[in-house]
């Protein structure tokens, strides 16, 4: 298995025990947090009832070893624009944020762990 990247939603699925999520995780070597699913989950968890909790547990999964925090760069931004483009053409937009994590997928060659399906009609991102 190689590394992986997290979406939002796989990131609550894995908190949920999903069996799938959990598989895949445990499998890879390195998982790779974008700086975008960071700012989705503390807006998530700042707008419920258990704020800190949630933000500890965060703290707790971004301290393992093998878990990386991803940031967009230049070469990123190169990516997303390319994918724009290319999802206009095929009349599938996707949202922003969604536009970014894939746009970190493309640029690295990672697989992505989502269960967004609008993933699977990113050009040139695999989808775990």
């Amino acid at each position: 298995m190689s590394s992986l990247i997290l979406d939002t939603n796989a990131y609550s699925a894995f908190k949920r025990g999903d069996a799938h999520a959990l598989a895949l995780m445990r499998a890879a070597p390195e998982v790779h947090l974008p700086l975008i699913v960071l700012a989705e989950l503390l807006a998530g968890f700042a707008a419920g009832a258990r704020a800190q909790a949630n933000r500890d547990d965060l703290a707790l999964f971004m301290a393992s070893a093998r878990v990386h925090l991803m940031r967009p760069d230049r070469k990123t931004a190169h990516h997303y624009a390319d994918l724009f483009a290319a999802l206009r053409r095929q009349g599938m937009p996707i949202p922003t944020n969604d536009l970014w994590i894939a746009a970190l997928a493309h640029q690295h060659r990672m697989p992505l762990l989502t269960y967004d399906v609008h993933f699977a009609n990113v050009p040139g991102i695999s989808v775990a």
